[in-house]
């Protein structure tokens, strides 16, 4: 009888040591080591068709001049939040990893994808739900196909049996977590099984064209679980994000090989699947029936996609002691900036008050064309004076306190035109070589911050 070979891996970046060791001398983390069951096995290893000669390919060097690049048509699917965040629609052998929290609808998600796609072949395989549980799901939603194949399987030999009998056009694995290999002796969501599950529908994805999409859990600090080689292996890396007790939901791209990982797309769950927000801004701004101090509308870009976004702050004096400096889905630190340059050349009195910022909608921004719709919701709530509702701002706050352009400034004052804003605020620089006459939106340039004050409580 062979001896059994183990090797220890650690559980958040994948590496590799012939013994246990506290601290991993590749990502640093503490306790992260836990011995697997390996088996070395050189035939078959990896191949998603074992004893099949015609997939072997013997690759030399090429010039690159020699080189014929195809330009491959892409699959465009019914939903327009996805083809955009996907670059256009989904490439032909691509390998898509969507990640997020438990309940937030990734299943949902791609269960709508495979039954949309009416004139394609899907096979969308569950470790985690029955057929007749994907059935009600489908029912719910009210579509139908008579393209979509659904398989409840973990063994990627069999799967990949009933994938060469039924020959789909697209595969959905959910998820990737609950698959396990023979070629691995370990437990089906170990570091050793997530890795050669995914290498062998990699090579799957790339040998025939098939694109391939895979559910992925998440950690407690919200990063994909598994090691951390599944996120380099994948081309596309797609989060679904928001809160599980709002209905809207965030489809962000964190890695694209086809694509920009700017983009974003916005649904809304209801009880019959997810609708695509082909207006979100609209929702990210609150129906008001009075107007509040403390308010700001920012103009904000989102990859190509310009959003209007509602900033929302508070300055109340500090009951503790310690004043507190709170955000939420905004730049902590870039708060402190901004505190400090208003304090500095605004003089605010900030030492004993607590400030807390939000942004409205659950929305994650990080776009510093937002400094100064953040800068006047501050001044707003700390002179206890409303700005003015058809008003937006749109510009970045330097540290001595001069506004700075922005890029794209026509898309951000197209949408607040389109939004029905009578006046918005922008640096004087990113005007310059603009044809304001073609807005019906008035158009203020300011330099610094000094100038906004003057404009808006003056």
């Amino acid at each position: 009888m062979p001896k059994i070979k183990t090797a220890y891996f650690c559980q958040n970046c994948g590496a590799q040591s012939p013994k246990w060791v506290g601290k991993c001398p590749a990502c640093g983390e503490w306790n992260t080591y836990v011995e697997e069951v390996i088996h070395k096995e050189e035939t078959g290893r990896g191949s998603w068709k074992q004893g099949s000669e015609k997939n072997t390919r013997h690759n030399s060097p090429r010039k690159l001049q020699e080189i014929n690049y195809e330009e491959h048509p892409r699959l465009v699917t019914a939903d327009a939040e996805l083809d955009r965040v996907l670059g256009g629609g989904i490439v032909p052998g691509s390998l898509t990893l969507i990640g997020g929290e438990p309940g937030i609808g990734k299943s949902t998600l791609m269960l709508q994808i495979a039954l949309v796609l009416h004139q394609t072949k899907v096979l969308y395989v569950s470790g985690e739900e029955s057929e007749s549980q994907i059935k009600m799901r489908a029912d719910r939603m009210q579509y139908h196909s008579e393209n979509c194949f659904v398989l409840s399987e973990t063994n990627t030999q069999v799967i990949f049996q009933q994938i060469e009998a039924l020959k789909p056009d697209v595969l959905v694995i959910d998820s990737i977590q609950t698959l396990h290999s023979k070629h691995v002796e370990s437990a089906a969501g170990s570091v050793s099984q997530v890795r050669e599950c995914t290498a062998e529908l990699m090579k799957f994805a790339k040998e025939t064209g098939t694109p391939v999409f895979l559910i992925g859990h998440i950690t407690k600090d919200g990063s994909i679980a598994g090691p951390k080689i599944l996120e380099h292996m994948v081309d596309t890396v797609l989060q679904f994000e928001g809160d599980r007790h709002l209905s809207y939901r965030i489809l962000r791209t964190s890695k694209n090989r086809f694509g920009s990982t700017n983009e974003l797309g916005i649904y809304e769950m209801r009880a019959d699947g997810l609708r695509g927000v082909a207006n979100p801004s609209e929702i990210l701004l609150s129906q008001r029936e009075e107007v509040l101090n403390g308010v700001a509308i920012g103009a904000m870009l989102e990859g190509n996609r310009p959003l209007l976004i509602e900033i929302q702050s508070l300055i109340s004096p500090a009951t503790y002691g310690t004043p507190q400096r709170s955000s939420t889905g905004h730049d902590a630190k870039r708060l402190n900036m901004l505190l400090a340059v208003l304090e500095k050349r605004g003089g605010m009195r900030l030492g004993q008050q607590d400030v807390f910022l939000n942004v409205a909608g659950g929305m994650r921004v990080d776009d510093p064309g937002l400094d100064l719709a953040v800068c006047a919701a501050l001044l707003s709530s700390y002179e206890d004076t409303p700005v003015s509702p058809d008003l937006c701002f749109a510009g970045e706050v330097g540290l001595g306190g001069e506004i700075r352009a922005v890029n794209r400034i026509e898309n951000r004052i197209a949408e607040a035109d389109k939004l029905g804003f009578k006046k918005i605020i922008v640096s004087k620089y990113a005007v310059k070589g603009v044809d304001l006459s073609t807005f019906n939106i008035e158009v203020i340039p300011v330099t610094k911050l000094e100038e906004m004050y003057q404009r808006l409580f003056h």
